[in-house]
Formats: structure tokens, C-alpha cells, sequence
């Protein structure tokens, strides 16, 4: 089993439109960056600064495609690692899904299958990605635009298995859980029911709107006061070691974004 980071607090996804934002933003407690967008030999000094303040930088890939049936590419993996090893980061991360195929790539996080064949096929390659990543590893639940017929497994069990057969943690976007909620009629209640919190490594918030009936998680919006009770729903089940705000447009005053976090911390500690 992975050792999970420890208690993070509440957080914000590092951005480099918020890089000046994040050190004035009181309470802030760590960041979550996207892998992808960093080069481990040349990181932004803003970004260094922080983590030379004691706050933990946190990786999140979003192309490792561990849920394709194609072989994992490894020098995805190696990059992940080595932006891992530059932050010393305590924990590395992604997502449930896959986002190529037929040497296709989709632009966006495509739901699994959920079989015992896709999960198979999961569960290798997050097996492989923690060998070449070497500090525990999480997975995160995304925001689906569809489901796949014939599913063996809900959602949440899904996970748990996942969990049980690689030792991995969790990332628990509470925003995603609404947008499935309002698109795809799930129970958001009974995934909160069913998941392992053991395995919690933190939990993701963010904002959406909803356009022509169909609930967009556009990470460009404040979060609604809906996902706030989400994260209350949570709260009752579970102490999540940290939250943390996702904003990646549109981006709010110093101000906004204190008050967000505000809000956020206000549910975790109520």
C-alpha cells in the first residue's frame, strides 16, 4: 500500500497566470501542477520559490492514457517521474481514463469501460507507472460525457478494486461528481458511500456552468454553492487531508480567489 503525503490542507492548482496570485493568497498550504506543462530542468522560479518555502508541489498528469488498451507510453511515465524527482514530491497523479487510441489522440479524458477487462488492463499499467514513478501514485475520477454500455462494476467499486490491486491512492474531484450527476443521472450520494476513504489522497474542487441543459466542468467559473454542499457530503463521510481549487481561465481577483478558498476551508473544518 502507498503511504499517503500527510495533511496538505487547502490548496490551488499552481498556473502560470497565478504565479504572483498563489504567494499573496492567505492560507494557502501547497499546489498542484500539471505535469505536462514543466520541464524538470527548467522550473519556474515562482514555482521553486514556493516549494522553497516548505510548500509542497504536487504533479498531476493528464496524458499518461493508463486506461488505454495500447501499451502504455513509458516516456510519458519517465517525464512525470522526472518532474516528480525535481519537485521532491511526496505523491504523483492522474486520472482514470484514457485519452488516446488508434494513434488517435481525443483532447480529452475519456471514461473507462467499466469491465473486469479495462480494469485488467488498468491496473497493469498503473502497476508499471508506479515502478517507474517510485513515490506513491494516485488516480483521479473524471468528469465523463458519456457511459459505456454493459458495466460490470460502479464506478466506486471500480475504484475500490483498482485500490486493492495496486495499492494506489485516490484523488476525489468532488466538481466531477456533480457534472456525472447532472449529465449522466449517477448518485453522487452513493459513490460517496462506497468508495474507499482510506485510500483518499485529497480531494479537487472547481466551477462549471451549465449551458443549453448540459452541466460543463470549465474549471473558468467560481464553485457553485451545489459543489460546496458536495464537499459538505463528503466532509460528513471523511477528514480529506487536503482541497484543493482548480481555476484554468477566466481568472478571478486576488480577492475572488481568497474568498473561494475561504469557502472551501470553511466546509473542511466546519
Amino acid at each position: 500500500m502507498a503511504d499517503k503525503p500527510g495533511r496538505l490542507g487547502v490548496g490551488i492548482g499552481w498556473r502560470h497566470e497565478l504565479d504572483l496570485s498563489i504567494a499573496r493568497l492567505p492560507g494557502v498550504g501547497w499546489v498542484e501542477v500539471v505535469a505536462e506543462n514543466l520541464h524538470a530542468g527548467h522550473l519556474p522560479e515562482t514555482l521553486l520559490a514556493l516549494r522553497e518555502r516548505g510548500m509542497p508541489v504536487l504533479p498531476h498528469a493528464v496524458s499518461l492514457s493508463l486506461g488505454g488498451a495500447e501499451p502504455l507510453d513509458t516516456a510519458r511515465v519517465e517525464h512525470l517521474a522526472e518532474v516528480t524527482r525535481a519537485l521532491g514530491a511526496p505523491l504523483a497523479s492522474d486520472h482514470v481514463c484514457f485519452v488516446r487510441a488508434g494513434g488517435l489522440d481525443t483532447g480529452h479524458l475519456m471514461p473507462l469501460p467499466r469491465t473486469r477487462e479495462a480494469l485488467d488492463v488498468l491496473v497493469d499499467n498503473v502497476k508499471l507507472t508506479q515502478s517507474i514513478v517510485d513515490v506513491p501514485f494516485a488516480l483521479e475520477n473524471i468528469a465523463a460525457v458519456l457511459e459505456w454500455p454493459d458495466a460490470e462494476l460502479t464506478e466506486a467499486q471500480f475504484l475500490r478494486e483498482l485500490t486493492e490491486r495496486t495499492g494506489c491512492l485516490l484523488i476525489i474531484d468532488v466538481a466531477n461528481l456533480y457534472a456525472n450527476a447532472r449529465n449522466l443521472g449517477t448518485d453522487p450520494a452513493a459513490f460517496l458511500d462506497e468508495i474507499p476513504w482510506e485510500r483518499l489522497a485529497y480531494v479537487h474542487m472547481a466551477g462549471g456552468i451549465e449551458q443549453d441543459g448540459v452541466y460543463h466542468d470549465t474549471h473558468a467559473h467560481p464553485v457553485r454553492p451545489e459543489v460546496l454542499d458536495l464537499l459538505g457530503e463528503l466532509r460528513d463521510r471523511v477528514d480529506p487531508p487536503g482541497v484543493l481549487l482548480e481555476r484554468d481561465d477566466d481568472y478571478p481577483t486576488d480577492r475572488e480567489l481568497a474568498a473561494e478558498l475561504a469557502a472551501l476551508r470553511d466546509v473542511v473544518t466546519r
